[in-house]
C-alpha cells in the first residue's frame, strides 16, 4: 500500500510540474513568437488601435460592410455559438429577422442571393470575415451610401479578398475590418 501511495504522489508532483509551469510557459512563449507578441494582431488608423484582425465587429451603417452575425454580441469574454439547432424555432426567427434587414437595406437583392454566413453566426460567434458572396450582395448599398461607383467598390472588395491557403484549403474570404478602413481611406 505504501508503494502505490508514494508512485500516486511522485506522479501527482510530476504532472504539477509539467501542467502547471512548463506547459503554461510552452504556451506563452510560443505565444510570444507569434504575430502581435501573444496580444492578438491590432489593426490600427492614425497610430489609435481600432480592432483585431482576428476578431469580428459590429458595422451597422448602410456606407460600411456588414460582418457575419454574432451569437455573443462580439464580446470577446464571451466568445460561443448559439448552440441553437437548425430546427430550433429561436433559430429560425433570428435568421428570418436577419434575411429581412439584409432585404430591406439592400434593394434589390433576392432572398437566393444572401449567403448563409450573412445569416448564420459563427460557432465562436467572433468571425472577422465574410464570403465574397456576402460582401458582393453589399457592394450596391456601400456604394450608394458612399456616392461612389460599384466598379471602385468591386475593386477594394477584390483587394482586399483572402485566397484560400496554397490555393486549395478553405473558401476565399473578405476581412470586414480591414475591407472598411480601406474604404475609409479613399
Amino acid at each position: 500500500m505504501k508503494k502505490y501511495i508514494i508512485q500516486s504522489i511522485r506522479l501527482t508532483l510530476v504532472l504539477i510540474v509539467l501542467l502547471c509551469i512548463i506547459y503554461p510557459i510552452s504556451i506563452a512563449l510560443a505565444g510570444k513568437l507569434s504575430k502581435g507578441n501573444g496580444g492578438g494582431e491590432k489593426i490600427t488608423k492614425n497610430g489609435k488601435t481600432v480592432g483585431y484582425e482576428l476578431l469580428g465587429q459590429s458595422f451597422t451603417k448602410p456606407e460600411y460592410f456588414w460582418g457575419r452575425p454574432s451569437a455573443v454580441g462580439y464580446n470577446a469574454a464571451g466568445s460561443a455559438g448559439s448552440n441553437k439547432g437548425p430546427s430550433n424555432p429561436d433559430h429560425l426567427k433570428d435568421v428570418q429577422s436577419r434575411i429581412d434587414t439584409l432585404l430591406k437595406y439592400n434593394p434589390g437583392l433576392e432572398k437566393s442571393q444572401i449567403p448563409a454566413d450573412m445569416v448564420t453566426a459563427s460557432g465562436s460567434g467572433l468571425d472577422p470575415n465574410i464570403s465574397e458572396e456576402g460582401a458582393a450582395i453589399q457592394i450596391a448599398r456601400v456604394a450608394k451610401a458612399r456616392k461612389i461607383s460599384e466598379q471602385k467598390v468591386k475593386e477594394m472588395v477584390a483587394m482586399n479578398t483572402l485566397k484560400p491557403l496554397f490555393g486549395l484549403f478553405g473558401p476565399s474570404s473578405v476581412n470586414v475590418l480591414k475591407l472598411n478602413l480601406a474604404l475609409d481611406n479613399l
